[in-house]
């Protein structure tokens, strides 16, 4: 059996950008100085603005609700995975 892994998925673009515009300490952040305070690829950052990415897992939706000042559930979802990332279910066909 394999652990869990919890991801959370942003709620809109749009807050996002709102946020980097005006985050809870009442400053704006660049994309770039965002990823630097949240220490993720600057990647990660522009992928969710641009919907390329839909989430993140748990440290990262941390880090990055933390350097914009709000808590992590104004800005994500929790969505629970019952299969880690790299394992794929397999199908069993009976007769």
């Amino acid at each position: 059996m394999t652990t869990p892994v919890l991801r959370y998925k942003l709620v809109s673009i749009q807050l996002l950008e709102l946020l980097m515009r005006r985050t809870g300490r009442g400053d704006s952040v660049s994309v770039r100085q965002l990823a630097d305070r949240a220490s993720v690829p600057h990647g990660t950052i522009g992928n969710l603005l641009t919907g390329e990415q839909e989430g993140v897992f748990t440290d990262a939706a941390e880090r990055i609700t933390n350097a914009l000042g709000v808590d992590l559930l104004v800005l994500f979802i929790p969505v629970q995975r019952a299969e880690s990332s790299t394992t794929r279910p397999r199908l069993s066909v009976t007769a």
